[in-house]
C-alpha cells in the first residue's frame, strides 16, 4: 500500500512518519482482534465481518489495511495450528517508505565503496528478521504449502548444479511470490578461484535466473559466506547489488547463532537451506517449525527482505 502525502512532502518525512505509526497501531489493534476472533469458541467464523462505519479517504485505506490484516491474521492462526507452530507467526509492519542505507560489514576493507555491501544484519528499528534459504537440493512440495498457507515471506539462494534437477519447483516457488538470487552456478569455494573464474560462478547463474526465471536478481550469497575483492568486483560488473549473509541458521532441530549472546536483534537475516531426511534429523516442514517457534518466541515477525534491501 501507497501512503499519501501532502504536496511537497518529501518520502520519509514528518508526514510519511506519522502515517506509517497510525498504520502500525491500526494493525497491532487488528492483530488483537484477530487473536481474539481465531481463540475465542468458532474459530474463525466473523473474520470477514465488513467494519460499520468506516471512514472515508486515507483514515478509511488505513482502516481497509488494518482490517485486512486481521483477516490475514485469523488465516494465519488456523494454518499455524494446522501445521503444528507452538505459536502463530506475528504479522510484519508495513515496510519502509525508505529503504534503509547499508554498509560494508564491519572488518573487511577493499578500498572501494561502490561495490556492493556486505551485511549479516539490516540496520531497521523494526523488529523483523529475514529468513533466506540456500543451494535448492531438496524440492519439497510440501514446503511450497506451508508457506504459502502461514504466509510467511522467504528469499531463495541458488545454485544451478542443483537447481536444474527441476527448475520447475523452483518457477512454482517464483509464482507464490518468492524472490529468486544467486549462489552460483556450482557452489565452489570462490577466494581460491581466479577474478574470472568467479566471474564465470557469479554472472553464469545471474544469466541462468535471467533465462529461467526472466530477471536477473539483485542479490548474491557467495558460498559458505567466504568472498574476497574479486568476488565483490564480479559481482557487481553482472548487476549485483548487495550480498546478505547470515547472522543465525536454522536446522531442523536446533538454531545455530553466530552472535555471542545467541539472541535475534531487528534486522537479522536467518540462513537455511533446501534440505531433507537424508541431510539432516527432520524435514524442509520440521525446519519451519523449528525456525519460526523461536522467532515468534521471541516477539519477532519475518519480513520480506526485498522489501528492505
Amino acid at each position: 500500500m501507497q501512503l499519501v502525502r501532502q504536496k511537497g512532502q518529501k518520502v520519509g518525512g514528518r508526514v510519511g512518519r506519522r502515517a506509517r505509526v497510525v498504520l502500525c497501531a491500526l494493525v497491532l489493534a487488528a492483530l488483537g482482534s484477530a487473536c481474539a476472533t481465531t481463540d475465542g469458541p468458532g474459530g474463525a467464523a466473523g473474520a470477514g465481518a465488513p467494519a460499520a462505519g468506516r471512514p472515508e479517504g486515507p483514515a478509511g485505506a488505513l482502516a481497509a489495511y488494518a482490517e485486512k490484516t486481521r483477516k490475514a491474521q485469523a488465516a494465519r492462526a488456523l494454518a499455524a495450528r494446522r501445521w503444528g507452530l507452538a505459536r502463530t507467526p506475528l504479522a510484519a509492519p508495513p515496510p519502509p517508505e525508505v529503504k534503509p542505507k547499508i554498509t560494508f560489514r564491519k572488518g573487511f576493507e577493499v578500498g572501494d565503496d561502490t561495490l556492493p555491501p556486505v551485511f549479516t544484519t539490516v540496520p531497521t528499528k523494526d523488529k523483523v528478521v529475514f529468513l533466506t534459504i540456500d543451494d535448492g537440493s531438496e524440492k519439497d512440495p510440501e514446503l511450497l504449502r506451508m508457506m504459502t498457507e502461514l504466509d510467511i515471506p522467504y528469499s531463495a539462494f541458488l545454485s544451478d548444479y542443483l537447481v536444474k534437477e527441476d527448475y520447475g519447483y523452483f518457477k512454482k516457488m517464483q509464482q507464490r511470490g518468492v524472490a529468486l538470487h544467486n549462489h552460483t552456478l556450482n557452489h565452489r569455494y570462490l577466494p581460491a578461484l581466479s577474478y574470472e573464474e568467479q566471474k564465470r560462478e557469479i554472472c553464469g547463474m545471474q544469466d541462468v535466473i535471467e533465462k529461467k526465471y526472466g530477471k536477473r536478481p539483485p542479490l548474491f550469497r557467495p558460498p559458505y559466506g567466504n568472498y574476497d575483492g574479486d568476488t565483490l568486483r564480479a559481482a557487481k560488473s553482472c548487476g549485483v547489488k548487495a550480498v546478505p549473509l547470515w547472522a543465525s541458521e536454522a536446522f531442523a532441530d536446533h538454531m545455530e547463532w553466530r552472535e555471542w549472546d545467541r539472541d535475534l536483534h531487528p534486522g537479522d537475516i536467518v540462513l537455511s537451506h533446501f534440505r531433507g531426511k537424508d541431510d539432516w534429523e527432520g524435514s524442509m516442514a520440521d525446519m519451519i517449525r523449528q525456525v519460526m517457534n523461536v522467532i515468534t518466541a521471541k516477539g519477532y515477525a519475518v519480513a520480506r527482505l526485498e522489501d528492505y534491501v
